[in-house]
């Protein structure tokens, strides 16, 4: 049997509404999880915000041992608002699984990719379209998602005691455009192990690991991406705390830069404080917050980028092998033809 693969052409109407039809579950499932979230995200800026701070404001205006305040509020708003964050940074992983096991590995696995190279859609158009068009909605369905949540994030600031602060791990990604990078890049990671393994789980595995590493990677780098700033306090006003801090210490009286002591006791704390005239912090404030984002969504968008890159030359070895195997399978049917 002869392979016959077309030249690329240009992405055709009826390709994008066989990719969605193909993967309809996943494509209601998608829409249903981004109400689901911009509902929440809604609420805890309106309604969910308005009665937890009003429970705060009664907590703050007791001075009495007993009073009357609403805890349930303040509660539900704590957990509706951890829910909502988590789910949102978790939205790139479960992208990168889907589409390692569903929009590639799967496709490879049970042989419909071959087939619909077969019927005049070419391996180049293929993949083009599995990258553009879930990228294109992946994007457009973060960036509401993100507004929403930092919408809501901004909403608790000066009103809720418990708000998480903006250099938080999970809200510092929900609240800006890293999480749509990195759902970009694991949508590239999943693609990129769905083509090398072209089996569903082991593509799934992969690719939710490859943009794991991606993550841990990226945040390791990120405090990296922008010019720090170095501030000396004295030991009355004690070191930085609302701030991203990368290193803080002891400042010596002759200005020398001296680590954290290890007070194993009393005395041994005393004499390390004794020596020192104040502390040093090294740390991004909260106007590096946006640069911040914007570098490391570059390197992410980049890492997308090469991810998306390296899916494309892997389809190109592959389909060329298949092309030899069906011109040689073809020149073999020639030589016993009678």
């Amino acid at each position: 049997m002869t392979l016959a693969i077309t030249a690329p052409t240009a992405v055709r109407p009826r390709t994008v509404r066989w990719l969605l039809r193909l993967h309809r579950p996943a494509v209601y499932g998608f829409a249903a999880l981004v109400i689901v979230l911009a509902g929440l995200e809604l609420a805890l800026a309106g309604p969910l915000a308005d009665a937890a701070a009003e429970g705060w404001r009664q907590f703050n205006a007791c001075h009495t041992s007993v009073c009357s305040y609403d805890q349930a509020a303040i509660l539900r708003y704590k957990d509706y608002y951890n829910y909502a964050t988590f789910a949102l940074d978790a939205l790139p992983f479960l992208l990168a699984a889907w589409a390692g096991a569903a929009l590639t590995g799967r496709e490879l696995e049970t042989g419909t990719a071959r087939l619909s190279w077969t019927q005049g859609i070419s391996p180049a158009r293929w993949l083009t379209v599995r990258l553009v068009l879930p990228a294109a909605l992946v994007t457009a369905a973060t960036c509401l998602l993100i507004w929403l949540h930092h919408r809501a994030w901004a909403a608790a600031q000066g009103r809720i005691d418990t708000a998480p602060r903006w250099y938080d791990l999970v809200t510092f990604h929900a609240n800006g455009p890293t999480i749509a990078a990195l759902a970009l890049a694991g949508l590239a990671a999943g693609t990129l192990a769905g083509l090398l393994l072209r089996r569903t789980l082991p593509a799934l595995v992969l690719g939710a690991l490859v943009t794991t590493g991606v993550a841990v990677l990226a945040q390791q780098l990120m405090p990296h991406l922008w010019p720090t700033v170095t501030q000396v306090t004295t030991l009355k006003q004690g070191g930085i705390g609302a701030a991203i801090v990368l290193d803080q210490g002891l400042v010596s009286r002759s200005g020398a830069h001296l680590p954290m002591p290890n007070c194993t006791s009393e005395a041994a704390c005393d004499a390390a404080f004794a020596k020192a005239s104040g502390y040093y912090s090294v740390y991004h404030p909260y106007s590096h917050y946006w640069p911040l984002q914007l570098t490391t969504s570059a390197l992410l968008l980049a890492v997308a980028a090469l991810l998306a890159l390296a899916s494309c030359l892997v389809l190109r070895r592959q389909t060329g092998a298949l092309r030899t195997a069906g011109t040689a399978g073809e020149a073999k049917g020639s030589l016993v033809t009678p």
